[in-house]
């Protein structure tokens, strides 16, 4: 494969990945690769590398005469991924408490201020959220833990843009963004494994009921 059909291959899989986390491309929806060929204006072949690509992570399932169709999760999936993602932010957020410094402390802040400042748009608030934990895990300088991280909150962030627009009022929740930055702050990287799991299961719980238990 060359440099052009490497190029043409992310950029595909970029804007399906960016379709399904912003909610445009919904769980059970078919991907027709001939429309978002025409749509990127290239050829069907790297949207069909990129459709493999996200079969991968997950995200899409290839199905036979149905072809790609963007995953729903079961209840089990979604629990274990939230299980998953408490470990493993939990794990970056307690070394990144050892790490931080006054440059990322005052990033977080920038990130919490802004936030606050986008609670009443959703796709908004959801991008602040997503990058306030990113930053979290990425000050724990560890790559591969990061990684594995930004693949899940892939498959997270359609379930939480569902749940707030169930839920408006969910989007309520900075006061335990603030908490979080008070313990970065404090260095105590017990306590803040400690917060990251009390979080994410918190959110997990609501996400689960919301979408489950109607």
């Amino acid at each position: 494969m060359n440099r052009n059909q490497l190029s043409a291959q992310e950029e595909a899989y970029q804007y399906l990945l960016n379709a399904i986390r912003m909610g445009e491309l919904q769980p059970g929806q078919r991907i027709v690769a001939e429309d978002v060929a025409e749509v990127l204006d290239m050829s069907r072949m790297p949207i069909r590398e990129a459709l493999r690509r996200l079969s991968t992570e997950g995200l899409v399932a290839m199905r036979a005469n149905r072809g790609a169709v963007v995953k729903k999760l079961s209840k089990d999936e979604v629990q274990e991924i939230f299980e998953m993602r408490a470990a493993l932010e939990a794990l970056a957020a307690a070394k990144a408490v050892t790490k931080a410094t006054a440059s990322d402390i005052h990033e977080l802040e920038f990130l919490l201020s802004r936030l606050e400042s986008v609670k009443s748009d959703l796709s908004l608030w959801i991008t602040a959220h997503r990058e306030f934990h990113e930053k979290i895990s990425a000050i724990s300088q560890a790559p591969r833990l990061l990684a594995q991280i930004s693949s899940l909150h892939a498959l997270i962030e359609p379930l939480m843009r569902i749940w707030i627009e169930k839920a408006p009022g969910s989007k309520n929740v900075n006061s335990v963004h603030q908490e979080i930055l008070h313990v970065m702050k404090s260095g105590d990287a017990d306590a803040m494994e400690k917060l990251i799991k009390k979080h994410s299961k918190v959110t997990a719980d609501v996400i689960l009921q919301s979408m489950f238990d109607e």
